[in-house]
């Protein structure tokens, strides 16, 4: 990576047109049960500017914002006591995505930056699929026998973990699923476990992006981030409020068709 590519941009946006970004990024995923980090982050490198890893150090900021808000909400919905009895899950997961976060976070600081922005088109591409897997199709289990589920676990975790650190995503979108197909568990359950999966892989991630020059662009530019944020959790609340207002039907598809839209942008992006 070249020292050009290891200088953070500083936003210069004002902070109503930061703040109501972030809240139009928290409605969309809120409005499908998620944190909407798969579509701030092309917000943030075509409409604010950043380069890629910059981007995507901001990005993995805010997703730990949110993750942190929605979690103390989720344990009321569901009680801590049963989540708590589902540890093997997360401990499952935990194994592979810890190793894969920090792998994801070595990587993602060494790429040069074109090469970054053809691996983020690629994976938008790949959320845009699981998008419309997760909530358009009715997800099943795999059965599979205790011997084969654990490496299984592990795999997906590692997986998931190099994802969510490239991306800077919570990766909820990718972890709901598996711990469905996997474990068996309901979507409300695999929901609350992501959330634990995701706030110890996303601080390993981060713990590796601080060895990196390119993670001052969180110093630099503090007041951005603290109000992209805190228009991120005001939005992904009033879109857990619009949940089940407009149908899947026409939500999933016009989200994953955003998403896409983004890949392409960030393919061709210099």
């Amino acid at each position: 990576m070249s020292t050009q590519d290891l200088v953070p941009s500083r936003a210069t946006h004002s902070a109503p047109v930061v703040f109501g970004a972030g809240a139009t990024i928290g409605v969309l995923g809120g409005m499908i049960g998620l944190g909407g980090a798969e579509f701030r982050l092309p917000l943030l490198i075509s409409l604010f500017g950043f380069a890629a890893l910059s981007a995507v150090i901001l990005n993995k900021a805010m997703s730990l914002v949110v993750v942190l808000t929605a979690l103390p909400a989720r344990l009321v919905a569901m009680p801590a006591a049963d989540v708590a009895s589902r540890w093997p899950v997360a401990v499952n997961l935990l194994a592979g995505s810890l190793l894969g976060a920090w792998a994801g976070a070595s990587w993602v600081v060494r790429m040069r930056s074109a090469t970054l922005y053809k691996v983020l088109a690629v994976l938008m591409v790949f959320m845009a699929a699981a998008l419309v897997l997760t909530h358009a199709t009715t997800l099943g289990t795999l059965d599979l026998p205790l011997w084969a589920q654990v490496p299984a676990g592990v795999v997906a975790g590692l997986g998931i973990g190099v994802v969510a650190a490239i991306m800077g995503v919570a990766g909820g979108e990718l972890l709901i699923p598996t711990i469905v197909l996997l474990f068996g568990e309901s979507i409300k359950t695999a929901g609350s476990l992501s959330l634990l999966v995701s706030l110890p892989t996303m601080l390993v991630a981060f713990a590796r992006y601080s060895r990196d020059g390119s993670f001052a662009v969180l110093g630099d530019n503090r007041r951005f981030a603290l109000v992209l944020a805190a228009g991120s959790v005001a939005g992904a609340v009033l879109g857990g409020l619009l949940l089940g207002v407009f149908s899947d039907a026409v939500l999933i598809p016009a989200l994953a068709v955003i998403l896409l839209a983004s890949a392409v942008k960030l393919a061709r992006h210099d």
